[in-house]
């Protein structure tokens, strides 16, 4: 039996490599492709389903280009704004996500870049990589105790609430604001805020985890403004979420106390005023970067394309 063919778009560990040519007639890229590169990959190889990545961002006016025998794109990560689901959907193509195997990874990492803003991590680091050599007494370099603070949690999805674990073990009290109010056993104590500028005075530490796209800027000057002074800021979401012009105003005036960033509105290419700030911990959007969670990502996408291409439904339809 023929195997069915496939694109997979983007480089992916080398386990996911070795099943996507064991399993399937696969067409793997040796670097991510764009939009353009993946439409002519899945032309040119005849491919029924295509491992998508951030690179291929689909809009309506791809969907003529994109060939009648493709059947399955299977985006690897849980977000999907990159492309127009409703229009590939219109076009008669299953478009899933891998929404459950990003979920402890990212609110490890969210909760790294928490600890490290709030216990100057970038500049204890940096004063150790320069030598040390100069003691430093009681009054110095004091960072805020995450401990027994209130974290505000914007967005209480799985990776939400996935963070307010790792806060209730640090004894911290949580609010959230949510689309709406979570089932009791799954809010397990935290306190729901209808009003998002509600939340944002009560919240001595704020980390946003919910989708970009239709959210728009959330984070403008004014709900910097809202937060109180020495507030501590989190992003693991999405950058598109953030006037970063704002947040690094309020960085520097002092209003906040520091910020854990892991993604930005633009990316590789982001404002490099971030990174000559000292109150800043960044990373480059690796939430999910552990061997175990990009290969669970990969398996999951290969997993939904095979169930479509075998008349099967989807294990994650979006």
């Amino acid at each position: 039996m023929a195997k069915h063919r496939i694109v997979v778009a983007r480089r992916v560990p080398p386990a996911v490599a070795e099943r996507a040519r064991r399993e399937f007639d696969a067409v793997l890229a040796e670097a991510d492709l764009d939009t353009e590169g993946a439409i002519a990959a899945v032309a040119a190889h005849g491919a029924a389903g295509l491992f998508s990545g951030p690179r291929v961002r689909l809009t309506a006016a791809h969907m003529p280009s994109l060939p009648d025998h493709l059947k399955v794109i299977a985006n690897p990560s849980a977000g999907v704004d990159h492309m127009d689901v409703a229009a590939a959907k219109a076009r008669g193509i299953v478009v899933t996500n891998a929404p459950d195997v990003l979920t402890d990874c990212t609110a490890d990492l969210a909760f790294l870049l928490l600890l490290n803003a709030c216990r100057r991590g970038h500049e204890y680091e940096a004063i150790m990589r320069a030598g040390w050599r100069k003691g430093f007494g009681m009054a110095d370099l004091l960072g805020v105790r995450p401990s027994g603070k209130t974290l505000g949690i914007v967005g209480m999805g799985r990776i939400g609430q996935a963070m307010a674990r790792r806060a209730r073990g640090f004894g911290m009290r949580v609010l959230y604001h949510n689309r709406r109010r979570l089932a009791p056993e799954l809010e397990q104590g935290a306190e729901y805020v209808e009003s998002f500028r509600d939340l944002l005075p009560r919240s001595e530490i704020l980390s946003l985890h919910l989708p970009g796209g239709e959210a728009g800027t959330l984070m403008d000057a004014e709900a910097f403004a809202l937060l109180p002074k020495g507030a501590v800021f989190v992003n693991t979401a999405r950058g598109s979420l953030v006037d970063e012009d704002a947040l690094i105003a309020a960085l520097t005036s002092g209003h906040l106390f520091a910020a854990g960033l892991d993604v930005f509105r633009k990316e590789p290419d982001f404002d490099l005023r971030f990174a000559e700030l000292p109150n800043v911990f960044l990373t480059p959007h690796v939430a999910s970067a552990t061997t175990e969670t990009r290969d669970a990502m990969g398996f999951k996408a290969l997993d939904n394309i095979a169930a479509v291409l075998a008349g099967k439904p989807p294990l994650d339809p979006v």
